[in-house]
């Protein structure tokens, strides 16, 4: 009897915290709706700012951020993969690989201004790429690194090793087990973390601001060494540093609602293959 009453009230803990979860998060997208609804448009989606940001639309801002948001992505995808396949199915299982595991997962808490003073240092000044999309897509992809990885090897952890076995009795080398086994099979659960990372990556003003943001710039951008206009500094810009604060903050409102269906889209798009993955596998 009072297991069952100590269980009835975890499950209501559980549903409580859920609840207030859904409820802090339909809050916020119902104040971006009802703020920045009236200002999206077809206009605003398709012209450049004009009369001081205070007209026109963020057509080139939205460009400059699927830029980011896909250098990062290009960047930070192989490279944690093959770091998490090494981890999990190739590194000598030791004191110092358990090490190398805490350090990535600390190092997902790091600040994302940290990541900026790096990339500034590193990627703008030491290697001369200066301010931009090159510079702020590395920065960035370093910032999605760690979650990344740790996603991929709980993806890969969870391969049960069974089938690694049935694979190698069989004949395959390891690296075909690993190639067409091991990682359809764990891709749900990467594809997941990479969704996560879009989320975060998207997001972020910190990083871009020292390495890849321009306050304004006119036209698109020209190649990857091109500052670039993106959505998080820009309603930054607007809602702190604009001369013209009623106009410039619906604007930032709208740019808000922008960004939240940038990043629902490709979030979206990411779920749709996760989900065709985990049918075909599961």
């Amino acid at each position: 009897m009072k297991n069952c009453i100590i269980q009835k009230l975890g499950f209501s803990i559980i549903f409580l915290c859920i609840i207030l979860t859904i409820f802090f998060l339909g809050t916020i997208i119902y104040f971006i709706l009802i703020k920045g609804a009236p200002i999206v448009s077809w206009d605003f989606l398709t012209k450049a700012p004009r009369n001081a940001m205070t007209e026109g639309g963020v057509a080139p801002i939205i460009i400059g951020t699927i830029y980011l948001i896909l250098g990062a992505m290009i960047f930070s995808v192989p490279l944690g993969l093959a770091c998490a396949i090494y981890i999990c199915e190739y590194s000598p299982k030791s004191f110092i690989v358990n090490i190398i595991r805490i350090s990535i997962n600390n190092l997902a808490g790091v600040p994302s201004v940290v990541f900026g003073l790096f990339g500034l240092a590193v990627f703008v000044n030491f290697l001369g790429f200066g301010v931009s999309i090159l510079s702020g897509s590395l920065t960035l992809g370093i910032l999605a690194l760690p979650l990344i990885i740790s996603s991929s090897q709980e993806a890969l952890m969870a391969v049960p090793h069974s089938i690694r076995e049935a694979s190698l009795s069989l004949g395959a080398s390891h690296w075909d087990t690993i190639k067409r086994i091991v990682l359809p099979t764990a891709l749900p659960g990467i594809l997941t973390g990479v969704i996560l990372s879009v989320g975060r990556v998207a997001g972020e003003t910190a990083p871009v601001l020292f390495t890849a943001a321009a306050f304004y710039k006119r036209g698109y951008p020209k190649s990857i060494f091109s500052e670039v206009m993106v959505l998080p500094y820009h309603i930054y810009a607007l809602m702190t540093e604009g001369a013209h604060p009623d106009k410039q903050r619906a604007i930032a409102y709208g740019c808000s609602l922008v960004l939240l269906l940038l990043v629902l889209f490709i979030s979206g798009f990411a779920i749709v293959l996760r989900q065709r993955q985990r049918s075909s596998y599961g």
